[in-house]
């Protein structure tokens, strides 16, 4: 029993140092490929910087739920492959350990992230996108204090427009003022100022505009002529537009945690297409989840290379098959949400195809006697490969010569 406790602790060893690296790589790629783009899009809409960062926290848990079976499957594979490679594989299996006893160890980190992959794309995920797409639509409102853009027209309350030539103290001390007001019945004012502060109120509806050293155009039809008025203060009072609402949580489907899509798919005043677009939805995360328990019987059938051979084509081919799944899985989804296919056959349609490739190509590798589920790929691989070298090495002596 110690003799097989002591390889279960080897395992997942060997294991969880590739699964953790390779789930905070994907995380972190995913997550910087978005950061680029938050930033545009907060310096765009004149939003503080300290946003990116939270609409970057609510994504990790869909980029953790994506990341989580990539870590898995690639923990796996390169844990078997180094144990293929220096026969260590060979060792163990020559003393009685079938591949059977060998998946012990990948099935219990294949359980543990089912599970916290579960609780992320069921009841965590639906909550963080929402707060993503708060700050979204708080950004774009400005609600979030946004600055003042330099150099642009700024529209302020109802029929005001302002122009700043410089900024400081995040946007609350201006330079180079321009305001233009409109009012009812054509009245009209224009004020130009050195500085400008903006103040708080009791009415939360009301700021004033603090202006120094300017000149202040009114304009109203009654007047023979505008009146002119060179001030060194003048407070400046601004309506705040109302703020609209944000929606209530749930118009999306990727917004409802899972009780909440089986609460609506059993209401009766849910309309066909919606019950399809729920369904839809409750079944593609269930797939997601229901596939980790693959990927531990793909990894061993892709890790281990014919004899003799140190080649990384297992490697490269679990990456493909494992996101070109996942995009097939989104095509079944938005398929049954359309209603033209039953979601229930859309989704575990393609999960039984996987489901049984995968078995077909463990079973080739632990039951068939020279067996090698990948042994046609690597042999086409190997000649290709050759050929390329081939084509350099002749390329090279050409140039020199």
């Amino acid at each position: 029993m110690s003799r097989l406790s002591l390889v279960d602790r080897y395992l997942a060893r060997a294991i969880a140092v590739p699964l953790l690296a390779t789930l905070v790589l994907a995380a972190m790629l995913l997550l910087l490929d978005k950061m680029l783009r938050l930033f545009d899009f907060v310096v765009e809409q004149g939003g503080p910087v300290s946003v990116v960062w939270r609409m970057l926290a609510n994504l990790i848990p869909e980029y953790l739920s994506l990341g989580i079976p990539i870590g898995l499957m690639l923990g796996i594979l390169l844990a078997f492959r180094r144990l293929a490679l220096s026969s260590e594989l060979d060792v163990l299996r020559g003393v009685g350990m079938g591949y059977g006893r060998l998946l012990r160890v990948p099935y219990m980190f294949a359980i543990a992230l089912a599970a916290v992959n579960l609780a992320l794309v069921g009841f965590v995920q639906p909550y963080a996108r929402y707060a993503y797409e708060g700050l979204r639509f708080e950004l774009r409102s400005g609600a979030l204090g946004a600055s003042i853009k330099v150099g642009e027209f700024s529209k302020l309350g109802r029929g005001m427009t302002l122009r700043v030539e410089q900024s400081a103290n995040s946007g609350r001390d201006l330079s180079g003022i321009f305001v233009m007001a409109r009012g009812d019945i054509g009245k009209s004012l224009a004020v130009t100022a050195e500085h400008g502060t903006f103040l708080a109120t009791d009415d939360p509806d009301t700021i004033i505009f603090r202006l120094t050293n300017g000149t202040l155009v009114h304009n109203a039809p009654g007047f023979s002529a505008p009146r002119v008025l060179s001030f060194k203060g003048h407070d400046l009072p601004i309506d705040l537009p109302k703020m609209e609402a944000f929606r209530d949580r749930g118009e999306g489907d990727v917004e409802l945690t899972l009780p909440e899509l089986v609460r609506i798919n059993r209401d009766a005043a849910t309309t066909p297409q919606q019950r399809s677009q729920v369904r839809a939805n409750f079944h593609f995360r269930m797939v997601e989840v229901a596939t980790m328990f693959l990927l531990p019987l793909l990894a061993v059938a892709l890790a281990v290379p014919p004899k003799r051979s140190t080649s990384a084509l297992g490697v490269f081919l679990s990456i493909v098959m494992i996101v070109t799944y996942h995009k097939v899985n989104q095509y079944a989804e938005a398929l049954g949400a359309l209603g033209k296919v039953d979601p229930v056959i859309a989704s575990w349609t393609p999960f039984l195809i996987f489901c049984g490739l995968t078995w077909w190509m463990f079973r080739t590798l632990a039951y068939v006697p020279g067996g090698q589920p990948i042994g046609a790929l690597e042999r086409v691989a190997a000649k290709v490969g050759a050929r390329i070298f081939g084509w350099l090495r002749l390329w090279r002596r050409r140039g020199v010569a």
